[in-house]
């Protein structure tokens, strides 16, 4: 009886695991797909690298990014240009809150190794270097 219990318990937990993967996953597309909507790549950047005053968000702290997405949904601000975060802060619900600051914490930037091996270009006489 016990190892069927233990067994069945094994198998209670992969079936978990495969259940919770593809949620997880979903839930960074989600917030993905929310950052672009809300055009916030314009100002911090596609990969939250930050551009001119706009700050980056990318590889800080989750609680820290949630503190201060709360912070901008209480009209709470750092600087003059957080301003225009406060309506976008405010159009988070909580739980979009939360998946906000989780997914702005694991942004990675990514560039394409490709993007800067061109070997067939011929720059000689631009003005280049």
């Amino acid at each position: 009886m016990l190892k069927y219990r233990k067994k069945k318990s094994r198998k209670m937990k992969h079936t978990i695991i495969l259940i919770a993967i593809p949620m997880i996953l979903s839930a960074n597309n989600n917030m993905e797909t929310l950052y672009l909507q809300n055009a916030c790549n314009a100002c911090h950047g596609m990969y939250g690298e930050g551009m001119g005053a706009s700050p980056r968000l990318q590889g800080k702290k989750e609680a820290l990014l949630l503190r201060r997405l709360k912070d901008l949904q209480r009209g709470k601000t750092r600087s003059a240009f957080g301003t225009i975060m406060i309506s976008f802060a405010k159009s988070l619900d909580e739980n979009q809150t939360i998946e906000m600051a989780k997914y702005l914490s694991t942004m990675k930037k990514v560039i394409p190794k490709e993007r800067y091996e061109h070997d067939s270009f011929d720059n000689t006489g631009d003005g280049s270097s």
